[in-house]
C-alpha cells in the first residue's frame, strides 16, 4: 500500500480539490492542492509530488500550457482531468505529455485505479516487458547519436544537451531500445508499456512516436530513427549500444 507518495492536485474548485484530497489520503497518500498555475509552480520544489492531478480548464495558464511548460523541466507523471470527453481535448493532453487523462465527472476510485497504475508505470519498467540480455545491467543506452539516461530518465542529444521526457514518452522508448529492428504493433506497444490492449480507436500511441520523433528530430515525413511499417507498427531502425553499470 502507497504511504509516501505524494500527490498534488491542481484544481481552481476547492470542492474538488478538498474531496480528491480526503480520498487520497484516506488511500495512504499525502497530497497538495493549488488552485492555479502560479500556485502549482510555488508547490512544486517544496512539496516535490510524485505525480500531477491537473485540471485542464483552469484560470491564468490552463492545464495544457502548464504541462507544456513543465515537461521541459520534470518527468513528473501528469494525470489530466478535463470536463470535457472530446478526443481532441485529449489528444492534445497527450500531446502536451500527459501521461493519462481522466473525463469529469469521474469516480474519486476510478481516478485513484489511474493514478496508482501510473505510478507502478512510473516507478520500474512493466513486468511483461523482456529486455534484450545486454541493456540488463544498463546505465545508458546508446542509439543514432543519442543516449537514454535510465538513472536520470531522460534523452541526452547529440550535442549532450539534456531533453526531458514524460513517463509515458521514457517507457516508450526504452521498449523501443530493448527491441531494435523487430516490428512492434500498436498492441504490442500498449500492452508493453500501459499492461493494457489497445482501444481501436485510441490514438495515444501514435501520438507519443510523434512526440518522441520531435524530440529526436526525426522527420515524421521520412523518419530514419523509429519507422512506420506500412499495416505492421513501428520499428526502432538503429542499431543500439548499452552501457553497463
Amino acid at each position: 500500500m502507497e504511504t509516501t507518495s505524494t500527490i498534488l492536485i491542481v484544481d481552481d474548485d476547492r470542492d474538488i480539490r478538498s474531496l480528491l484530497a480526503d480520498y487520497l489520503e484516506i488511500n495512504g497518500f499525502r497530497t497538495f492542492g493549488a488552485e492555479s498555475g502560479a500556485a502549482m509552480w510555488k508547490l512544486l520544489d517544496d512539496a516535490r509530488p510524485d505525480l500531477l492531478v491537473l485540471d485542464l480548464n483552469l484560470p491564468g495558464d490552463d492545464g495544457l500550457t502548464l504541462c507544456r511548460k513543465l515537461r521541459a523541466i520534470s518527468s513528473v507523471p501528469v494525470i489530466m482531468l478535463t470536463a470535457r470527453s472530446e478526443p481532441l481535448d485529449r489528444i492534445l493532453g497527450l500531446e502536451m505529455g500527459a501521461d493519462d487523462y481522466l473525463p469529469k465527472p469521474f469516480e474519486p476510485r476510478e481516478l485513484l485505479a489511474r493514478i496508482r497504475s501510473v505510478l507502478r508505470r512510473s516507478q520500474a519498467m512493466p513486468s511483461n516487458l523482456s529486455s534484450a540480455p545486454s541493456a540488463e545491467n544498463a546505465q545508458e543506452i546508446r542509439f543514432a547519436g543519442w543516449r537514454l539516461d535510465l538513472t536520470a530518465r531522460h534523452l541526452i542529444n547529440p550535442d549532450g544537451t539534456a531533453i526531458m521526457l514524460s513517463g509515458a514518452e521514457f517507457r516508450l522508448l526504452r521498449v523501443f531500445l530493448d527491441h531494435p529492428n523487430r516490428i512492434l504493433n500498436r498492441d504490442q506497444l500498449m500492452n508493453m508499456t500501459q499492461q493494457r490492449d489497445a482501444d481501436p480507436f485510441d490514438r495515444s500511441i501514435d501520438i507519443q512516436i510523434s512526440r518522441l520523433r520531435q524530440k529526436l528530430g526525426d522527420d515524421a515525413r521520412s523518419p530514419q530513427i523509429i519507422k512506420t511499417v506500412r499495416n505492421g507498427g513501428y520499428v526502432l531502425a538503429v542499431q543500439v549500444l548499452s552501457e553497463p553499470v
